[in-house]
């Protein structure tokens, strides 16, 4: 039995000035990616257990931005096609993808590489996809696959797992075991859903329940990407059957009407800034954790907003910690200064409108961390910097991603549990490490590349999605 590996995947802010570029991709090949948080490394130890051959292509990925470079997506897709071409005869294909890939000529990248993949591989080689739940599930991508699975959680926290789950399920398909069927409904409509709150932890539960029975092999929600312009946006429901279509069909649609009754309770509740530093004032534990959601790099977002903190500067707020500002050039020059030099400096402000205006401030320079990172290597941080100013001490990055974990703070220096407040720029992936040190989590709607307003994201191409249109099954 031979299985072959690849992996492509970044999430595509179509509104983002920023383009992706073949440079912003980290790329592994000839089998060599270690990093433990990744399905291909589930995948590739689960075919050693059962003593498959394995033929592994490129692991690709980059942080989202912009859409992608038309070369820059062919030449990735290209090389896996050309090494899948080459380790012919396959058995079984398992594709760990993002799902919101949009490059210049392809709104869907992932339907693309599948139907290339199908074509090389022929009609009776199972094709297993595992996709973040922020995707844009296409037809073209249901009708080429055999298995769909989407992480379950956001954070995602069950991403290897999801990998166990999509391994057993084909590994039974290409024994012959079950015949995958995937059904999906679309919900029509768009938001951002935290699986840590009610009620989406609650639908979560139910999908799992209901996998495992009656030839139920798998449920999965696929979010949306919000901010990615394309035909095929949008919140939908996935259930794999064992060679089930009508049982499928009625699953999911039941689930998605289920789902879609449920919109207004799933929509997270955001503060403005002014509200956020009210709350955080009257909150009488510490640390506060306050997440600028609206300049999270994790949806294609710059990463150097100004506004979170040119008000807490104006408020007097201190004891303060703020991770990270993405800003290559303040880096440099606080590393040229030194540990413990005080200077003027500009901080952030630099990629547009939404990024705010760039902040002259009077900093200390206090502990640089060459070529950090997050997770213990597995997030790059680039060379890292604390600076502070008038009680806020502010992380500078110079390499573009969000703030997952308190290590952007002890990094440099920076005892997270000392202060009185952290404001971290990510959405919700944060969720996990921040809130078990946290008094209380607060989410804040600033100005920025991805600010929650669902209802006013000037689409051109998606189609009739709520909460733009009240009732966006009307039309039918």
């Amino acid at each position: 039995m031979k299985l072959f590996l690849a992996s492509l995947a970044t999430e595509t802010n179509t509104f983002s000035p920023m383009p992706t570029t073949t440079k912003q991709f980290r790329v592994v090949r000839e089998g060599k990616h270690t990093y433990l948080d990744t399905p291909i490394v589930i995948w590739r130890d689960k075919a050693a257990e059962r003593g498959w051959e394995v033929a592994e292509s490129i692991s690709a990925g980059a942080e989202p931005a912009g859409i992608t470079l038309k070369a820059t997506y062919e030449m990735f897709r290209d090389e896996i096609l050309r090494d899948l071409q080459a380790a012919m005869p396959i058995n079984v294909v398992m594709l760990d993808l993002h799902g919101a890939m949009v490059a210049d000529g392809y709104d869907d990248c992932e339907g693309d590489l599948i139907a290339r993949v199908r074509q090389i591989v022929g009609e009776k080689v199972p094709i297993g996809v595992e996709l973040d739940p922020h995707c844009h599930t296409s037809q073209t991508m249901i009708e080429k696959a055999d298995v769909i699975i989407t992480y379950k959680e956001y954070p995602h926290t069950d991403v290897l797992e999801r990998a166990v789950e999509l391994f057993a399920i084909i590994a039974n398909a290409v024994e012959g075991k079950v015949k995958p069927h995937i059904a999906m409904f679309e919900c029509k409509m768009i938001s951002a859903y935290y699986t840590t709150r009610e009620p989406m932890r609650s639908f979560v539960d139910k999908m799992k329940s209901l996998e495992g029975k009656d030839g139920v092999l798998s449920v999965s929600l696929g979010h949306g990407f919000p901010w990615g312009d394309v035909p095929d946006l949008g919140t939908k429901v996935l259930v794999v059957t064992d060679n089930n279509p009508e049982k499928g069909a009625q699953l999911a649609t039941e689930l998605g009407r289920e789902f879609f009754a449920m919109r207004e309770e799933v929509v997270p509740k955001y503060l403005s800034i002014e509200e956020g530093i009210d709350r955080a004032l009257a909150v009488s534990g510490s640390p506060v954790v306050m997440a600028d959601v609206s300049d999270n790099s994790g949806g294609g977002a710059p990463g150097d907003s100004t506004f979170m903190l040119k008000a807490l500067l104006e408020r007097g707020f201190k004891n303060v910690a703020l991770g990270c500002i993405w800003d290559p050039i303040a880096v440099g020059v606080a590393i040229d200064a030194g540990e413990g030099a005080r200077l003027d400096l500009r901080i952030g402000g630099k990629m547009g409108p939404t990024s705010g205006d760039p902040l002259d401030l009077n900093v200390t320079v206090g502990k640089i961390a060459l070529n950090a990172f997050q997770f213990s290597g597995g997030v790059p941080l680039g060379d890292s910097v604390a600076v502070s100013a008038n009680g806020i001490d502010i992380v500078l990055i110079s390499s573009r991603t969000q703030t997952f974990t308190p290590e952007v703070f002890t990094n440099v220096g920076i005892d997270p549990m000392q202060k009185r407040l952290l404001v971290v720029k990510s959405t919700q992936h944060f969720y996990a490490k921040f809130s078990p040190i946290a008094s209380e989590v607060i989410y804040v709607a600033a100005p920025g590349a991805i600010a929650p307003d669902f209802k006013n994201i000037p689409y051109q191409r998606a189609g009739r999605l709520w909460p733009k249109y009240a009732n966006p099954f009307a039309a039918e």
